[in-house]
């Protein structure tokens, strides 16, 4: 039976814990340094605080160190991934080579980690050869690049044969993973370094050579939003293990809201596979809220590249979150202050909602409705842009994050009682085992000499006081209550609460037993693959940027290597690899829509001008310097 797990981003150790609360089998984050989101950093006791929580239940704490490192570093990355391993994190998720050489054969005359290595997004994998490199650098899980199809995605894990990690929701690079160097080269700031300016969701034109403009203050390398919910059945057959979400850098409701949704698709596929698959933790979550995606931050979705074709997968006209459409604006007063609307069917609008519009110039206005009422909308200040006919939507539903900060998620384990009742006739003894659903057991027992007046009342009251919750779990019987045939004893209430409680405590002691994972993979590099297949060399997008990086690709038979970009900033390069393509997404590509070829194309923002091309024959896009 396989197991299928759901992952969660966490910002920070609350995060992190509630996304465990609602139903996540596992959670990533960043350690102190290192991690690939910079303003996303947490201690070593917050995630040995969280790992702590999320072993209760079985689920599993990732922790990433998925920057590539440079020389000076080295040894302070070591030390981070000795620490991350003492605190009880169950993975490691890196990019750098060299980073995954310490932690397999260690640093400094010090022997290897024990921790199990999970190959970041950042390394490329798109094709079989190079999964199994990974799986050669001691790699027991890679996690895919989101430009996949479920074709593509079957090959890999029928050849690597061990865990496929695949992203289902949330923000989409529009270029492969690891291979966007447009922040180095526009801010310094390099992406596989954490510092992303996201220069993908600024607003270009499109030129051609003869600088006529082809699209004029466009959102042209922003793409909408990922979502697989109604995919997991088909990504699961293709041999994905683990539903990753993105977003360490989003808020609490929205990784609730997420994690919770997709926690229930993927109980629905167990339930209809229950001989095929389980869930990769234990415990039950009840009570909580209603669950909706659309209420939180997404720039639109879109289902990318899973069936193998091409779709229009832009947010051309805004690279922020729109929302849910509203109405239209019919009319706004003299100040500006207040807007009336025609309100779409069945919406209803709250007093602090989150309100936005294109304006007519195309650029996104938010605002918030202080106080709404009915149709009308007042806010404090003019609303800069507001005219007759604009479409208006809500990106935050003020109704809806009341309801996510009142429903509270209650996590469980689900423990099975059997009893029994004994007679000696002066005492009579309960004696109760439990069995919990990760398969641990226990038992505890009470005596009394206090004979019952009432027998069918008082195994009423032993059977509902037992059959409560304590701290996380949730006592059920299996069978009746044994030895019922005599005299009855009567138990106090609270010396049955201290009974159960007493079995809570022993299962707490014990710990939860954790399904069983791949286990750390085997150092032993050979026939290396670069990311364009190369055999013999490792190009710069291998991002080698220290000395044992070199080492593994020299190991691995490459016959020569160069540094990581962000040390040469080559003339020439390219700075994003793709595949969406600009020519398609406009209706303007000659090979699949019969368009005239339009010549060389070029993107311009505040006087700055990057290169287009097109490889037609793989389908992709190329984003170069001018």
């Amino acid at each position: 039976m396989r197991q299928l797990e759901l992952l969660a981003p966490a910002r920070n150790k609350d995060i992190g814990i509630a996304a465990i609360d609602c139903g996540a089998d596992a959670v990533y984050m960043a350690g102190p340094s290192f991690g690939a989101r910079q303003a996303a950093g947490n201690s070593i006791e917050d995630i040995r605080e969280l790992c702590s929580h999320a072993h209760r239940f079985g689920a599993r704490i990732f922790i990433t160190v998925n920057t590539i490192v440079y020389d000076s570093e080295l040894g302070s990355v070591w030390e981070l991934m000795k620490q991350v391993q003492d605190a009880g994190a169950d993975a490691l998720i890196v990019q750098d080579l060299g980073v995954m050489k310490m932690a397999s054969r260690g640093y400094g005359g010090e022997p290897g980690l024990d921790i199990p290595i999970h190959a970041s997004t950042q390394c490329s994998v798109r094709d079989s050869e190079r999964a199994l490199w990974f799986k050669s650098l001691g790699c027991s899980r890679i996690v895919l690049e989101r430009e996949m199809s479920l074709g593509r995605i079957r090959e890999i894990s029928t050849a690597f044969g061990s865990e496929i990690e695949f992203f289902v929701h949330g923000a989409l690079c529009v270029c492969y993973s690891g291979e966007c160097y447009l922040s180095e080269h526009i801010a310094g700031r390099s992406a596989n370094r954490g510092a992303c300016v996201q220069a993908c969701r600024s607003k270009y034109d499109l030129v051609d050579g003869e600088g006529k403009v082809l699209a004029r203050n466009k959102s042209l390398l922003s793409l909408k939003d990922y979502r697989l919910l109604d995919r997991l059945e088909d990504l699961a057959d293709a041999g994905v293990s683990s539903f990753k979400i993105e977003g360490r850098l989003k808020n609490m409701s929205y990784v609730r809201n997420v994690v919770r949704e997709y926690a229930l698709a993927l109980d629905g596929l167990v339930a209809k596979h229950p001989d095929r698959y389980c869930r990769a933790a234990f415990g039950k979550v009840s009570k909580g809220f209603t669950p909706q995606a659309d209420k939180t931050f997404n720039r639109g979705y879109t289902s990318l590249y899973i069936d193998g074709s091409r779709g229009r997968w832009a947010s051309l006209e805004a690279a922020k979150s729109m929302g849910e459409e509203v109405g239209t604006i019919a009319s706004v007063s003299r100040d500006g202050r207040s807007l009336v609307l025609r309100l779409a069917k069945g919406v209803g609008l709250a007093n602090g909602d989150g309100f936005s519009f294109v304006d007519r110039s195309g650029e996104v206005v938010g605002f918030r409705g202080d106080v709404c009422s009915g149709a009308r909308i007042n806010t404090g200040r003019a609303i800069k842009g507001a005219e007759p006919g604009l479409t208006v939507f809500r990106n935050l539903d003020a109704t809806f994050e009341k309801e996510l900060d009142r429903q509270t998620c209650i996590r469980e384990i689900s423990v099975s009682l059997e009893a029994g009742i004994s007679y000696d006739g002066e005492y009579f003894r309960l004696e109760v085992s439990a069995l919990s659903e990760d398969g641990r057991r226990c038992s505890a027992s009470a005596s009394t000499s206090d004979k019952a007046d009432n027998k069918e009342r008082s195994l009423k009251t032993i059977m509902d006081q037992l059959s409560k919750g304590s701290g996380i779990y949730r006592f059920n019987f299996s069978t009746p209550v044994a030895g019922t045939d005599g005299p009855l004893p009567f138990f106090t209430a609270s010396c049955l609460n201290s009974l159960r409680r007493e079995l809570a405590e022993q299962l707490d002691r014990m710990g939860c037993n954790s399904r069983p994972i791949a286990t750390k993979g085997r150092w032993e590099p050979s026939g290396h693959v670069g990311p364009e297949g190369s055999r013999d060399k490792a190009l710069f997008n291998e991002n080698i940027a220290n000395a044992l990086a070199e080492e593994v690709c020299r190991e691995g038979g490459a016959s020569s290597s160069e540094p990581a970009y962000e040390l040469t900033h080559q003339s020439g390069a390219v700075l994003m690899r793709s595949r969406y393509c600009i020519r398609y997404e406009l209706g303007l590509c000659p090979v699949r829509q019969g368009a005239r070829k339009t010549g060389a194309l070029f993107l311009m923002n505040n006087g700055r001008r990057l290169a287009l091309d097109f490889d037609c024959s793989s389908c992709e896009m190329l984003v170069r310097k001018a």
